[in-house]
């Protein structure tokens, strides 16, 4: 049996627990919670899988409060722990001010870049899968409008939405795309009220089809649209089970790949920048028995064909980070 020895959080800081292995890798999860149904969630399967294939044991922690990121990694290096994986662009100032502190410790970052020599940054081509996400949605579009909602306005969210719109109007370039963003702080990622409120009022505009960025916000938008007899579109993780023959698809971002390549590599973690897009199979859609009769032969062939292409390099995707513009809205 796999045991995952945890940490608790306290005002007072955070109590390691007594006897863990040193080499022991470790996994901090951003706001939002490990069960998000999302973004933290599919890191810890990749932890989850790791572990089970190996018998071997990690180190997790649920973060409470932006206070706890510094805490947290300088905690699990003085530890011993080999690697330390994190999830979110938030740790990226923090990891920057600790890893030279600790260069015997390989550091993995998961949607942030951080220069430093013992610290491997995975990034992933969110806009491809967006684009693809967004074919999808325009093909079972039957109002010719359609819906985005993301989490913190960043441009990273943006980066995704921007890539959604663009996989609409190869579809479709009369459809409407309506956008909303839960919120300016991290909070945006854990409002599943919120993201609700603005899935109704892009239904009530004529949406049919919803993709949500927003973490464990956009649980409320699925759980809404699915009320509401139209179709959503998942990220991150696979979320097509949360309400079968509701979910279009969902676009997935391999974080549980990222996390169990960090895990596997222990500590020969290579160090650098990592990419994960179509063509390395770091980004996808999901196809299941609970969207089947959703997508048509016709629906997928098509997906299918722009994601060869996007791997191939004939269709070129805009990434909204590269100059925080995007050529269609």
């Amino acid at each position: 049996m796999t045991l995952m020895t945890k940490f608790l959080s306290a005002a007072a800081g955070l109590a390691l627990t007594a006897g863990a292995a040193m080499a022991e890798p470790a996994l901090i999860f951003d706001l939002g919670g490990k069960f998000d149904k999302s973004f933290n969630e599919a890191a810890f399967n990749g932890a989850k899988r790791w572990a089970d294939e190996t018998g071997g044991s990690f180190r997790e922690i649920e973060l409470s409060s932006e206070a706890q990121r510094e805490q947290a990694l300088r905690r699990f290096a003085e530890a011993g722990s080999n690697p330390v994986v994190m999830t979110g662009f938030a740790f990226g100032n923090v990891l920057g001010e600790v890893a030279p502190d600790y260069p015997d410790t390989k550091f993995a970052i998961i949607d942030m870049v951080v220069d430093e020599p013992n610290v491997r940054s995975v990034v992933f081509n969110e806009h491809e899968g967006s684009y693809l996400v967004g074919m999808m949605a325009a093909l079972a579009s039957e109002t010719d409008t359609v819906g985005f909602i993301g989490g913190m306005d960043i441009p990273l969210i943006r980066k995704f939405a921007c890539g959604y719109v663009q996989g609409v109007k190869a579809v479709n370039p009369d459809a409407t795309v309506i956008q909303n963003m839960t919120g300016t702080t991290p909070a945006a990622w854990n409002d599943p009220v919120k993201g609700s409120e603005l899935a109704k009022a892009q239904i009530s505009d004529g949406a049919d089809v919803i993709y949500a960025a927003a973490g464990g916000t956009g649980v409320g938008v699925l759980q809404t649209a699915a009320d509401e007899d139209i179709l959503s579109v998942g990220v991150d993780s696979n979320q097509n089970h949360l309400h079968p023959g509701k979910v279009l698809t969902s676009m997935l971002k391999r974080v549980d790949n990222a996390v169990y390549d960090a895990m596997t590599a222990g500590t020969e973690l290579e160090v650098g920048i990592n990419v994960m897009g179509v063509g390395n199979g770091g980004i996808d859609y999901a196809m299941d028995e609970h969207n089947a009769d959703l997508v048509s032969d016709e629906m997928t062939a098509q997906v299918d064909e722009a994601k060869a292409k996007i791997a191939a390099g004939e269709i070129e995707v805009h990434d909204y980070t590269s100059d925080n513009t995007c050529p269609v809205e």
